[in-house]
């Protein structure tokens, strides 16, 4: 069993990402959630078969495999918008680029750009001083306000929604390279920010101390010995 105390810094994380969530929406600070995943390139060994009338296309159960790509999201959720990059690693030099990229392309005159991400080792201000000259890397934090959700925690992030959403409706099926999978991203991408598809974080901080009471401390009473809750 996990000692009471040792929830404290998932309770202290929680909070705050709950907190951000509930920002009034803030051009000059817009929210945006960062998170990356996986997609297996996968080739067919044999031509399929393509549909005729009363026959759907077929494809043999044999396939090649290509290796694994990898897909940095990022998400404005009260915008409804996001992208996604294909890269073929996700080492923090690539993530370092991919933030770069986000904070000069889609947010040049924001004041910051508030992140959310999970609290993977390659998501601190110190990859963009691996990846960049100081002053560079400077000037990027200073446009930057970090949020890390807590350890287990990741179902904090919208982002990770997004992927999830981006795999069921994109990614179920074979797609043999990057470049297939840039066009195939590239398009589900453009269909779903014209459709301006929002995320509405509904789960507050009122409710994490009522549904999560049992993660949070107790606090003993001096006067009294009891904990309290």
């Amino acid at each position: 069993m996990i000692p009471p105390k040792a929830n404290a810094p998932f309770v202290a994380a929680m909070e705050d990402v709950l907190a951000v969530y509930h920002r009034p929406p803030d051009d000059t600070r817009p929210v945006v959630c960062v998170d990356e995943g996986g997609k297996q390139l996968v080739g067919d060994a044999r031509p399929p078969l393509p549909a005729r009338p009363r026959s759907p296309a077929k494809e043999d159960h044999e396939y090649v495999r290509h290796g694994v790509a990898n897909l940095f999201m990022a998400f404005e959720p009260l915008a409804g918008w996001r992208h996604v990059e294909v890269t073929a690693r996700r080492t923090s030099a690539d993530f370092a680029r991919f933030v770069r990229r986000l904070v000069d392309e889609p947010y040049p005159d924001a004041e910051k750009v508030v992140l959310v991400l999970d609290n993977l080792s390659t998501h601190t201000p110190a990859a963009l001083y691996e990846a960049f000259e100081p002053a560079e890397a400077r000037r990027l934090c200073e446009r930057l306000e970090w949020h890390h959700t807590p350890k287990h925690g990741s179902w904090l992030n919208v982002a990770e929604i997004e992927l999830s959403v981006l795999a069921r409706q994109c990614l179920g099926r074979r797609i043999p390279d990057m470049a297939a999978l840039g066009r195939e991203v590239a398009a589900w991408e453009k269909e779903r920010n014209a459709a301006g598809v929002v995320a509405e974080w509904q789960f507050t901080t009122a409710d994490a101390r009522t549904k999560l009471r049992r993660l949070y401390p107790a606090i003993e009473n001096a006067n009294s010995g009891v904990a309290e809750y």
